[in-house]
């Protein structure tokens, strides 16, 4: 693959070259009816032209550099037998655009888990890569961030990769009921029956990870075990890889519980969204408090997912980002008028 850049078109534009050697790959990376790079032209920019395998490239500087590494790692990607989807287009658009100096292809090629279905669980983002090799590294990982993106859903697919490579001999799955107060009893059923409402996002994922009969046979020999935080208290959990989501919903003496309940052989994955705290207003987040206490300590690491990280609708991202403005003005508001009243005194 080579490139070649010439002079200025018109003020403050180039032109670059980009040479694709693998037509099949030039192909599959351009998409049908180059709809690939009619998005990153859309997205980014950036004027693209293509003769053959031939890639050119029109725009600004600042522009043309993040397009060229854009296109030269997803050919990368492709030329290691990677199938795109148009999602993942986006994903990598991204990538790019927050100057991320890591190669597409290190990030999307990292699998977590294959499901039962062949589909492959990989990375997306450059905090979703950081957040995998942080599980596989580290016996204790926080896992902080907004809605959608991967939290649980990554954590899940390497329990269950550890299960089947006998990593370890049991899951366990577990949640606050803050709603409920953790007092399940008034509930109808059976444990499972109480707490489903609040695990329901875990089951989701289980599911779409293995077989259905599969999980709820390792759901009766207890291999899988689900259940609600209050259930964790007082057990050691030896040879398990244990995921406690909506971890902004304990309180510190539930976090430390639940911290102090890792054995021999085990991993802890917490997850949570410290902008969605359900807890009474008088009661502190054990997650929040948790970063607090816990950064420095070896053997524990957290990491924090942003909007870029994002991996569901588009749309998501917008929203997401719609109130964290809202916030950050209410924010500044609460400041400026708790500044004016301590003037008053």
């Amino acid at each position: 693959m080579k490139t070649n850049t010439t002079s200025k078109l018109k003020e403050d534009e180039l032109r670059e070259q980009i040479a694709l050697e693998d037509n099949a790959v030039a192909r599959a990376l351009f998409g049908e009816a180059a709809v690939n790079l009619k998005t990153i032209e859309r997205t980014m920019g950036v004027k693209i032209d293509t003769r053959g395998s031939l890639v050119t490239l029109r725009g600004t500087e600042d522009a043309i550099a993040p397009v060229k590494k854009l296109i030269t790692d997803l050919y990368d990607l492709l030329s290691k037998g990677y199938v795109l989807s148009p999602h993942d287009i986006d994903y990598a658009i991204r990538m790019v655009l927050t100057n991320e100096d890591v190669p597409i292809s290190e990030v999307f090629l990292d699998t977590a888990c294959i499901s039962f279905k062949k589909k492959v669980i990989a990375s997306k983002s450059v905090a979703q890569k950081r957040y995998i090799d942080a599980i596989r590294r580290s016996d204790m990982v926080f896992a902080i961030g907004p809605a959608g993106t991967g939290k649980t859903y990554l954590a899940m697919a390497m329990a269950v990769s550890a299960l089947i490579n006998k990593e370890v001999e049991r899951i366990i799955l577990t949640r606050p009921a803050v709603e409920a107060g953790e007092r399940l009893g008034f509930l109808p059923g059976d444990l499972a029956a109480k707490v489903d409402p609040y695990l329901r996002p875990l089951y989701d994922a289980l599911y779409d990870l293995l077989e259905y009969e599969r999980v709820e046979k390792l759901l009766e020999r207890g291999v899988i075990e689900v259940a609600p935080l209050a259930f964790m208290r007082g057990r050691t959990l030896n040879d398990a890889f244990i995921i406690l989501d909506e971890g902004q919903n304990t309180t510190l003496e539930q976090m430390k519980m639940f911290l102090t309940r890792l054995g021999f052989d085990s991993k802890a994955v917490i997850t949570g969204d410290i902008t969605q705290i359900d807890l009474p207003a008088t009661r502190a987040s054990g997650l929040i408090e948790s970063r607090e206490v816990l950064s420095g300590i070896k053997g524990i690491e957290f990491i924090t997912f942003s909007d870029v990280d994002v991996v569901r609708h588009p749309l998501v991202q917008d929203v997401i980002r719609a109130f964290d403005a809202v916030e950050s003005v209410t924010q500044a508001g609460s400041a400026d008028s708790a500044e004016v009243v301590e003037q008053e005194r």
